[in-house]
């Protein structure tokens, strides 16, 4: 493939699949929000230490993200596009980064093959247009990979490695720390260890443990914890214990799920190139003592530790499991382009199963249309059904092309489908569930009066619409009892109004604009 339109393909990704539109849907969860809300009372103030809810110190994450999003707000304004546009950019530097480190390990051929996986998996899609810290987190991670595949991988024989990887390493690992804490340096030394144990290559594994990298580390991450730290007495507990250590160990955060949750919640974040990891198995399997020495086993580590660090949690959410993705990513890369060069064969069967999973997704949108709500007209999937169509169309066409041992070809039709697909879902699907999402457009309605809006009380609201509404009207709703006398205006949901009925209060509501919140005047 030409080199210009090598890049106009990269570009093209990497636009739509990580940049374009990050506005289409309001903040949405209980955690957006609330980030946001943090990242705006950072640049207001102008406290970059101590992260703030409300007027409060909020001690559950490190500053990383709250520092890229406040940094947007004070640029580009307060919206949703500042908001996630941490999310995004890291997205783009880890993505940048594996493309490097696979040119140097793989060749061309594999970095432009990780352009266009990384960024178009699933995984990568939802965290990296969300404000969370979590793909802040991974990127870090990705980066420090990189940086320390540079020291590891080095032949015993060759020269001293150069100072800038040993920065990196510091550099990244820190920011990795800053961005979620103590984690990024488990993750980082396991996956090492993990490495060492396979390969026995001890002497190399201790080259992180240098200290040019240490000094790095400290000055990067060290400043914060400490500041930190002296202003707020109870950061070690909140934090490090409670927000690290209790969560790891007991459910009391209550997010529990079986131990092996981590393995589908990662296979289905690498879709539609779920089955390119087959290749990686193949070639480990066929030549294991081969393999074991190989970069592909020092990434794969990277990918393996993470999951078997946070199955071993107690609290477990989709997004622990993200610093998996990139290494994975760089060792199917690198699987993929070599058996395009290598083994046609082995090429057409795993690039034409990716394009037979993206057929099958697409075959299956009925299930998951049938749950979005009636009154968005999307349900029926009349307006989607062209689009749907196309999608599918894509799929059928990457696999022939799979088929006929045009690998590459296969591989930037599906990557294009899939950037095709996320605009699409930003101009027709998005905009159509915001009102059933996202607070944002019950705020908008809100804030049209001046007296409703500073008057306002949550009953009974769902935290992710009352963290939410939170943030649009830029204060906090204070909850709404109802033994006060006098009338009061409340945002509720449908749940809440049937109970404040119940309790024969004489109330008057509102035309819901979503139904999951409704305007009540409680007299």
């Amino acid at each position: 493939m030409r080199t210009v339109a090598a890049t106009l393909v990269v570009l093209a990704v990497l636009y739509f699949c990580l940049f374009s539109r990050l506005d289409a849907i309001g903040l949405v969860g209980p955690d957006e929000p609330r980030y946001a809300w943090v990242a705006r009372a950072m640049q207001e103030s102008g406290d970059w230490v101590t992260p703030r809810l409300y007027d409060r110190p909020w001690l559950e994450k490190p500053p990383l993200y709250y520092w890229g999003a406040a940094a947007a707000f004070a640029l580009f304004g307060e919206n949703e596009v500042s908001a996630r546009l941490p999310s995004a950019v890291a997205a783009l530097l880890a993505v940048l980064a594996l493309a490097w480190t696979a040119r140097r390990q793989y060749g061309a051929a594999a970095a432009f093959v990780v352009l266009l996986i990384f960024p178009s998996s699933i995984g990568v899609l939802g965290f990296a247009r969300g404000a969370s810290t979590d793909m802040v987190f991974s990127s870090a991670l990705a980066l420090a990979m990189c940086a320390a595949a540079e020291l590891v991988l080095r032949p015993t024989s060759s020269p001293s490695p150069a100072r800038w990887a040993q920065a990196m390493l510091g550099i990244f690992l820190g920011a990795a720390v800053l961005a979620k804490g103590p984690a990024g340096v488990i993750l980082a030394g396991g996956s090492v260890v993990c490495w060492a144990l396979l390969t026995g290559q001890w002497r190399r594994a201790i080259r992180p443990l240098h200290p040019h990298v240490l000094v790095w580390f400290a000055l990067t991450a060290m400043p914060w914890y400490v500041l930190c730290a002296q202003r707020n007495p109870e950061f070690v507990n909140v934090f490090l214990l409670a927000h690290n250590l209790q969560r790891y160990l007991t459910p009391v955060f209550r997010h529990e799920q079986p131990w092996w949750f981590f393995g589908p919640v990662l296979l289905l974040g690498l879709l539609p190139w779920t089955a390119l990891l087959a290749g990686a198995v193949r070639e480990a399997w066929r030549g294991w003592q081969q393999w074991r020495q190989s970069a592909s086993a020092f990434f794969l580590c990277w990918a393996a530790f993470p999951l078997l660090f946070f199955s071993a949690s107690q609290s477990k959410l989709p997004g622990y499991i993200l610093p998996a993705v990139a290494p994975l990513a760089l060792v199917m890369a690198a699987s993929v382009s070599r058996s395009i060069e290598n083994d046609r064969r082995t090429a057409r069967w795993l690039l034409a199963s990716a394009g037979g999973t993206m057929v099958v997704l697409v075959l299956t949108a009925g299930g998951w249309l049938e749950r979005l709500p009636p009154e968005s007209g999307l349900t029926e999937a009349r307006e989607l059904l062209p689009w749907l169509g196309i999608a599918a169309g894509a799929g059928v066409a990457s696999l022939l092309l799979a088929l006929a041992y045009r690998g590459r070809a296969a591989l930037v039709v599906l990557a294009l489908s899939l950037a095709g697909l996320v605009e699409v879902a930003n101009r027709v699907v998005l905009p159509r569930l915001d009102p059933y999402l996202s607070a944002r457009a019950t705020a908008r309605m809100l804030a049209d009066d001046a007296a409703l809006r500073a008057s306002l009380h949550a009953y009974r609201l769902h935290r992710a619409w009352h963290y939410g509404l939170n943030f649009y009207l830029e204060r906090e709703l204070p909850q709404w009892n109802p033994t006060e006398p006098g009338p009061a205006w409340v945002v509720t949901s449908q749940e809440g109004l049937e109970e404040m009925r119940r309790q024969g209060r004489s109330i008057f509501a509102l035309p819901a604009h979503s139904p999951r919140a409704v305007l009540v005047r409680a007299e």
